[in-house]
């Protein structure tokens, strides 16, 4: 820049004629941009500095997304003449994208300075702050761009993405009509539009928005990922994959739809599917932004779970809320805030049922705070009767539950749902409580510092993979799950046959969800049914297209695909009725079975399992060892394979790991729920009081 300022005084060039600004112009106009950065460089070279001239180069460049060479280009306009704001908008919004957060801020200030009544700096700045998550202030931008600029369509439509993103979404949807209602040619509108009605829970209007948008903007990335979410959503696999498809056809380098079909090719059982997906090595990658959820069963890596986690959090960060709602006056009680969309028929509340029965509430206040759709009017009646408070929170802003915890003056704040389905774990990130944690529904570490703690075991969670979970960890006795000793197993007299199953056959069986089998344990399986004669494998019923592919996958392996058994859904009582008709649970490797192991525990049944490395794949151990069963534990896919075959071929030794599992039952920490219940309000305590002491969080081992 200094040799350009030097050349202001002293360029004997002749001044650049407005006909080539002017074909410049028609060039942008008609979309022809990289002709433009060329002939645009050209005439930069043969003409003395020209404002105009960078000012339309530096616009071809952030529409072609070479935010660098737009930041030279309005750098160079500004040395020309730095009077004018828009110029030091438009550079702070090519630095926004560099993550040049500074100084983007002081361009847009400088703007503002120059002209406070100019829409676009404030536009810009909002779209800045959105970006850091101070969505307050970024809405007050965009107001008052909207104010200076009614009919500015673009403000409008980024303060319904602001609005979202507080879960304001009645709020963001009349944003979205009404940047729509200035310019019903605007795509982007439509996507975001569809956004907020699936926040809302209307997925088929949402996709009605998601192919408006499409048809106005052909291969749409961000609509067509979005279709294939609501279709995930509703169990749609098979339509994933195709809208994904097309989305890659469009952009062959997308990693998220990648990801995202790869999951779906999982959950129908196409072993097809790649596997080979990268790791982020890279946390500024925000391209690799992806579910952490749906990574898991590609790779049993904790260190690559942690990372994907990381670059999560960071999108769902925001600053914390700010209120000045008094707390209710305490009763002694330590306050516990249990937040899911799961307080309905879900496993979620089959396995905690027990715990809320059995706290303590003469120590302890609970609350629970629920943003699912009301599916069973007795479960909800169950659960109002075992809390002090059942709050319906799914209306409600970020905001606005940020204050209505604060009010009731919560002391641990839990996280029931993490990074799964549904999911609001944004709440977090603005501090509900003074001590917040993640716990059960999430098998993984959120990789966030807003959540302190995690609850585990030294099973699930051991010493050379403690490293890979950004919360410090509650170790509890026994497993981290807990469990209901109350759970009804229906008595309802069906037999093997009611069900497709031979009467005298060995069966093996796995309940788990079908995007948890992988190849190499299908492999096994298949080899197993080959060597055990009148055996037969015992699945949960899925999508025709799942069964279609394990029965072809299971002819390819030279066995017979009728000896694959799908078991359709039942009432839970009758599910564990039926789980007792099993000869032996075989389990899944990176993504183990959670509840369904401790359902066929609770029937029963024994489990075999392979500890992995991630949390994921190390429940069952955790399980096993806390029903007093750690012979069933392998740690490598032959003794895995080992093991199973032996038990299958001695029903005496496999009698007898039964009887084990009867006696330990009702004797060992796994169905111990006043135990349980007991261990983990210590670590409430424990946790709650370190809080009180000053202390910062740390690790807990609760005896």
């Amino acid at each position: 820049m200094t040799d350009l300022a030097f050349a202001l005084n002293t360029d004997r060039r002749a001044p650049l004629p407005q006909a080539e600004i002017a074909r410049l112009m028609s060039l942008y106009g008609v979309g022809r941009l990289a002709d433009l950065v060329r002939d645009a460089q050209a005439l930069a070279t043969r003409h003395r500095p020209s404002l105009e001239l960078y000012n339309i180069l530096g616009a071809a460049c952030v529409a072609l997304g070479d935010f660098p060479g737009a930041e030279a280009a309005f750098r160079a306009a500004i040395a020309v003449d730095d009077r004018h704001a828009e110029l030091h908008s438009n550079l702070g919004a090519a630095l926004e994208p560099q993550d040049k957060f500074d100084e983007a801020t002081a361009c847009f200030h400088r703007a503002l300075a120059l002209n406070p009544n100019q829409a676009s700096p404030h536009f810009n700045l909002g779209n800045l702050l959105r970006r850091q998550h101070a969505l307050p202030q970024a809405i007050a931008c965009y107001e008052r761009a909207i104010a200076l600029k009614p009919d500015y369509f673009e403000a409008h439509n980024n303060l319904g993405l602001a609005l979202q993103e507080q879960n304001a979404l009645t709020q963001a949807i009349s944003c979205h009509q009404r940047a729509l209602t200035l310019n019903p040619n605007y795509a982007e509108a439509y996507n975001n539009l569809g956004l907020a009605l699936k926040g809302l829970g209307d997925p088929e209007r949402a996709v009605q928005c998601y192919k408006q948008a499409l048809a106005l903007k052909p291969g749409c990335p961000k609509a067509l990922h979005n279709i294939a979410t609501v279709l995930l959503d509703i169990n749609d696999y098979d339509g994933v994959i195709q809208v994904l498809d097309l989305l890659l056809s469009f952009t062959p380098d997308d990693g998220l739809a990648a990801r995202q079909k790869a999951f779906a090719q999982m959950y129908v059982c196409d072993f097809s599917a790649n596997r080979n997906l990268p790791a982020p090595v890279d946390q500024a990658a925000q391209r690799l932004a992806t579910p952490p959820f749906i990574m898991l069963p590609f790779f049993d890596d904790g260190a690559q779970q942690l990372a994907y986690s990381r670059l999560w959090a960071r999108t769902l960060a925001c600053q914390p809320a700010e209120t000045s709602i008094q707390n209710e006056p305490s009763d002694g009680r330590i306050r516990i805030g249990y937040f899911s969309a799961d307080f309905h028929s879900h496993a979620t509340m089959f396995l905690m049922a027990g715990l809320l029965r059995t706290h303590d509430r003469e120590r302890f206040e609970i609350n629970a705070y629920s943003y699912g759709e009301i599916v069973d009017a007795d479960v909800r009646d169950q659960l109002q009767s075992q809390v002090d408070r059942l709050i319906d929170i799914r209306g409600m802003t970020d905001q606005d539950v940020a204050n209505l915890t604060q009010s009731h003056g919560l002391d641990i704040a839990i996280d029931l749902k993490g990074y799964t389905g549904q999911s609001r774990s944004r709440l977090f990130s603005g501090r509900l409580a003074p001590v917040q944690i993640n716990y059960l529904g999430y098998p993984g570490s959120m990789g966030t510092d807003d959540i302190d703690y995690i609850i585990a075991d030294p099973v699930v969670i051991p010493e050379a993979s403690r490293a890979f979970y950004s919360e410090k960890v509650i170790y509890l006795p026994g497993s981290y799950q807990p469990n209901d000793d109350q759970r009804v197993i229906a008595e309802t007299g069906a037999t093997r046959s009611d069900f497709g199953l031979p009467e005298d056959g060995f069966v093996f069986c796995c309940f788990n969800h079908t995007y948890k089998i992988c190849p190499d344990v299908f492999d096994i399986w298949m080899r197993l049914l080959d060597r055990t004669e009148g055996s037969v494998l015992w699945l949960l019923g899925s999508k025709e297209t799942a069964k279609a592919n394990l029965r072809k996958e299971a002819a390819l392996r030279g066995i017979d695909p009728d000896r694959l058994v799908f078991a359709d859904g039942l009432p839970h009582a009758e599910h564990l009725a039926r789980l007792r008709l099993a000869d032996l649970f075989v389990d899944t490797f990176a993504v183990n079975a959670h509840t369904t192991a401790s359902d066929a525990l609770w029937a029963g049944i024994p489990v075999v399992t392979l500890a992995g490395g991630q949390f994921a794949a190390r429940v069952g151990a955790s399980l096993l060892h806390a029903i007093g069963l750690p012979d069933l534990v392998t740690d490598n896919a032959a003794d895995y394979e080992a093991l199973i075959a032996h038990l299958a071929s001695h029903p005496q030794e496999l009698a007898t790991v039964r009887a084990r599992l009867a006696e330990n039952r009702l004797s060992q920490p796994l169905f111990d729920t006043a135990g349980y219940t007991q261990a983990i309000e210590r670590a409430f305590e424990t946790v709650h009081q370190r809080r009180l002491d000053g202390l910062t969080p740390a690790d807990v081992v609760i005896d």
